[in-house]
């Protein structure tokens, strides 16, 4: 059976565009998430605000390559990158002073992935 991919066009553009980012600015960083990006809808990474707290630093790039949920608590001053927030993470990120950004976004600040960490 041959592998189709993600059916989303949005999912599919931004998959290429952190592909080709990773590939001409030799980040591996920007490659990884692109093949996390390509995952099955029912194995993509859903990752809780409590997570990312645990693991991050301050000041650092957090790459999430699915959804930020809300679930836990925010205390450092970090960036998150991801594909989608829902409303409950948005209004904590926002309340720790930390920011929130698409992965687009992300590609366009950070071309070469210095300072980031990706959370699964």
């Amino acid at each position: 059976m041959k592998r189709t991919g993600p059916t989303n066009q949005l999912l599919r553009r931004l998959i290429r565009e952190v592909y080709k980012t990773g590939r001409d600015n030799k980040a591996p960083v920007w490659v990884a998430v692109a093949e996390l990006l390509s995952r099955p809808t029912r194995r993509r990474v859903a990752v809780n605000l409590s997570k990312i707290n645990r693991y991050a630093r301050d000041g650092e790039m957090v790459i999430v390559p699915g959804k930020v949920l809300g679930a836990g608590f925010l205390e450092k001053k970090v960036t998150i990158a991801a594909f989608s927030f829902s409303a409950q993470a948005l209004q904590k990120i926002k309340a720790a002073g930390a920011r929130a950004i698409t992965l687009r976004e992300a590609i366009r600040e950070n071309p070469k992935g210095r300072n980031t960490r990706i959370i699964i």
